[in-house]
């Protein structure tokens, strides 16, 4: 299988086809026709054509997010 063009590694393929099946097994519609009913395998398919949005959340919006306070 081929990376789609927007993605870095198979890592990043893999979780976002993971998330894409979650919300397909909570009752998403699928965006494309496929002859699978696997979730899965339709999330594969969707982010390898392109239609799944991505977005990229770098180190320092994570650092920037609200500090918790531990308590003593």
């Amino acid at each position: 299988m081929e990376l789609p063009q927007n993605l870095d590694s198979k890592f990043r393929f893999i979780l976002v086809a993971a998330r894409r099946a979650r919300q397909l097994q909570a009752g998403a519609k699928p965006l494309l026709q496929s002859p699978s009913k696997r979730p899965t395998r339709v999330a594969q398919q969707e982010v390898g054509a392109g239609l799944v949005p991505i977005e990229f959340v770098g180190l320092a919006a994570i650092e920037k997010g609200p500090k918790k306070k531990l308590a003593k």
